[in-house]
């Protein structure tokens, strides 16, 4: 039931979608942190046409890449990062934007919901995927459920976005 759910709210999420972009969001020297920008550099090399799909390894700062996002003028923003979401390590959850607006949500510079309010505001529709954290104290690497939790979403992405999925967004 868990990985149904968040692959049915991500689809229903993504209805519409022309071009995605993926900001991986998060500090990879601090363990399941770096989540988000696993997703995104797997993503980038995965060989999905950059026309439907861009993947930004935006780390601890994603408002840096608000620029690209322009020039890319993508549909929908895919915002991904490492959440505490009192579930077991590695799973993932589509987050309400109402959900982050909390100060305690994310240690990065600029608060999620702040971006995500101004990456609307240019037209796009943002979507904000979390995944539970098992380990975030110093030191790299991803521990082996939230590395699962990464792979899984890449493959999805890749089906939905390349129409081998059960459900396509694209139109």
């Amino acid at each position: 039931m868990e990985a149904e759910d968040w692959r049915e709210r991500l689809a229903a999420s993504l209805e519409g979608l022309r071009r995605l972009a993926v900001l991986g969001i998060g500090n990879e020297l601090y363990g399941d942190d770096g989540a988000g920008v696993a997703l995104a550099r797997s993503l980038a090399r995965s060989g999905i046409d950059p026309g439907k799909m861009q993947a930004f390894e935006a780390g601890p700062a994603p408002e840096n890449f608000t620029g690209s996002l322009r020039k890319m003028n993508p549909s929908h923003v895919l915002m991904v990062d490492a959440a505490n979401l009192g579930l077991e390590p590695g799973s993932i959850r589509v987050i309400d934007m109402e959900q982050i607006t909390g100060a305690g949500f994310s240690t990065h510079t600029l608060p999620l919901h702040i971006l995500a309010d101004f990456i609307a505001r240019e037209g796009c529709r943002v979507v904000m995927l979390g995944i539970q954290p098992r380990d975030l104290s110093f030191g790299e690497g991803l521990s082996p459920e939230v590395s699962t939790a990464v792979t899984q979403l890449k493959n999805y992405l890749k089906d939905l976005l390349t129409g081998n999925g059960k459900r396509t967004a694209m139109r």
